[in-house]
């Protein structure tokens, strides 16, 4: 997985910088308002932290060496007794008028992140006090933000980092369909879905209704073929904006399932008494069990089950025959055919399960409990990345 990076200037960000502009004191220590809490929330995000400071003439008689180190050890100290450490510290000594490429702005120093491809660059970012800085983000090309009054505070930029809207826009175009997908993780809305398939945009409706989230699809597809090649790759482009979305999944719940059948007593069958006896003699053993570990929803006569894991795996199993063929001008070997394409672009595990008798019921009750089942996945828990390998 890629490593986000945040590049943080010393003087002025992580230690009030005095008048003479010169940490060569303990009296003239005091560290910024606001640093370790907004640090700690940014550790807790995913970033690893590398200090960029320009220290005019450190080692010359105009700052000697160990008026330094004593105020850079107590900071390191501090920090570190708070759970913040960093990667790297660069300093460069040089004046202004020497004009080497290590001194800020020129990226000298960090020319080795540039060529680290495990280095997210695109969502790492600077944070220093002056327009130095600010020069120096853009010269590597990261995002750049200024610690002073009328810019921002360390909670701005904590803030700015972590609370990153999770969006994303995907557009799929092939020879058979144009598509594109808009997701809004965060903000609940009608979705608005246009693919020329009357039965199949209600269904859609389901996903974003009944997960939660905001959804817009538009296709333009061959239906004057058949509805294929719009629903398979409605699908993978509706994958896709999910796994782009979610980013690298820190906080989020991950599985989707409710433990039980739905009604809270664990017995699989629904009617909340806890003695099992909802439960057909009709009905599959295999289906019984997978209700007591999945989000179950009824649908009258019908019975869905859902369970998903976004572990970066994607992996699809079905239960379930449709009585009819067809459903509202839809081909019903779609359905799972549209769950499986949604894993693999997602890196979703699902297993689905239905039962029932009305075909129309059966289609419509697995869009809304694989909503719903998503509907937990997605949703934020804090900050820590579930998973104990470090990626997923």
């Amino acid at each position: 997985m890629s490593q986000k990076i945040l590049f943080i200037d010393r003087d002025g960000v992580l230690i009030d910088e005095p008048a003479d502009e010169q940490i060569d004191a303990f009296e003239k220590f005091r560290l910024t308002r606001g640093c370790i809490a907004a640090l700690q929330k940014l550790r807790d995000a995913g970033f690893q932290f590398v200090m960029v400071s320009n220290q005019d003439g450190l080692g010359t008689a105009s700052f000697p060496r160990e008026t330094f180190e004593g105020p850079q050890r107590l900071l390191l100290q501090i920090l570190e007794s708070q759970g913040i450490t960093f990667r790297e510290v660069l300093i460069d000594d040089s004046f202004a008028h020497e004009g080497k490429p290590t001194r800020k702005p020129g990226i000298g120093m960090v020319m080795h992140y540039l060529r680290d491809r495990s280095i997210d660059l695109a969502s790492s970012a600077m944070v220093g006090d002056r327009e130095t800085d600010l020069q120096f983000a853009t010269n590597l090309g990261v995002r750049g933000f200024r610690l002073k009054d009328g810019h921002y505070d360390w909670a701005g930029i904590a803030h700015a980092l972590t609370a990153s809207p999770r969006t994303a826009t995907i557009e799929r175009v092939t020879k058979e369909t144009k598509i594109t997908v808009q997701v809004d993780l965060d903000r609940a809305s009608e979705p608005a879905i246009a693919t020329g398939h009357g039965f199949f945009d209600h269904m859609l409706e389901q996903l974003g209704k009944h997960g939660g989230f905001g959804l817009a699809v538009r296709c333009a597809g061959d239906l004057h073929i058949d509805e294929h090649h719009t629903v398979e790759d409605t699908a993978l482009a509706i994958g896709q904006a999910l796994k782009a979305a979610l980013g690298d999944k820190r906080g989020i719940g991950r599985y989707g399932f409710d433990g039980g059948d739905g009604d809270g007593d664990g017995d699989g069958d629904g009617d909340g008494d806890g003695d099992g006896a909802g439960m057909t003699a009709a009905e599959p053993p295999s289906f019984a069990a997978a209700a007591r570990a999945a989000f179950a929803l009824p649908m009258d006569e019908t019975r869905a089950a859902a369970a998903v894991d976004f572990s970066g795996r994607p992996y699809f199993v079905f239960e379930g025959t449709f009585p009819r063929a067809e459903v509202g001008g839809l081909a019903t070997e779609l359905v799972p055919h549209f769950f499986r394409s949604l894993c693999e672009t997602s890196g979703l595990n699902l297993h689905l399960q239905v039962r029932g008798e009305n075909t129309h019921h059966m289609v419509e009750a697995c869009f809304k409990v694989v909503a719903r089942a998503l509907r937990l996945a997605i949703r934020r828990e804090g900050s820590a990345l579930p998973s104990t390998k470090g990626v997923l």
